[in-house]
């Protein structure tokens, strides 16, 4: 697994060198750096311009990659030992899935479930999450009712954010005790019907100005903020 990207990848030198297999290169960097990476007894390869494009796909590098080990997801059995979750239903776009990781993980929620799909690009969401999906309980659950009826049955309060749901501002916060799953849809269709008719509570954000509608990862950031304890 390739991560490229100066800031995550000097990220992943500090909390996560063990993961990182080989380190990559196509631009000479600070010698005090250099030095941090020879440490970790990797190999160190040159890049050149040409194929470092082709390792980003045409992305901003800034020179610098590294060779990952494969991502390990969470189990569910893992992940329902934690209190305040939340899901990503059928969330796909690797930017909106990295910025809700990040705000997750720094707003203290205790992990993440990517429900309704059946791979994802973790490369591109440990960069886009700068580096924060390493550090957050994260799994992958295909099929979305399923997942709904399992926390349930977990003993977990089902949230969801829909157009329709009660203000946020007239939601009081959940306590640390309480086992939540906060349920995100994707932006082009939210949350199925068959999601809806689970949940427990749905949860809006008021709009001051007619608008459509949030960026999902703002909208998300907004309700994980409010809603813990």
């Amino acid at each position: 697994m390739i991560i490229y990207g100066k800031q995550v990848v000097l990220y992943i030198l500090q909390k996560h060198p063990e993961l990182i297999e080989e380190v990559l290169f196509s631009k000479e960097i600070d010698k005090k750096v250099f030095a941090k990476f020879l440490k970790l007894g990797k190999k160190i390869i040159k890049l050149d311009n040409k194929k470092a494009q082709s390792l980003a796909h045409g992305g901003n590098h800034q020179g610098f990659f590294l060779r990952l080990k494969e991502f390990e997801y969470q189990t569910m059995d893992e992940l329902k030992q934690k209190n305040f979750i939340v899901v990503l239903d059928g969330l796909t776009d690797v930017g909106n899935i990295g910025a809700i990781t990040r705000s997750a993980y720094s707003l203290g929620i205790d992990g993440v479930i990517a429900s309704g799909v059946k791979t994802l690009n973790n490369s591109g969401i440990i960069r886009t999450s700068a580096g924060a999906m390493l550090d957050m309980p994260f799994a992958l659950y295909p099929n979305s009712l399923d997942l709904a009826n399992e926390l349930k049955q977990s003993g977990y309060a089902l949230i969801g954010a829909t157009m329709d749901g009660t203000d946020l501002k007239k939601y009081g916060k959940i306590t640390q005790e309480d086992k939540v799953a906060l349920f995100l849809g994707s932006e082009g269709e939210g949350l199925s019907g068959k999601i809806r008719k689970k949940l427990d509570l749905k949860v809006s954000i008021k709009m001051h100005n007619d608008f459509d509608s949030l960026n999902v990862s703002v909208a998300a950031a907004i309700l994980m903020y409010n809603l813990k304890g």
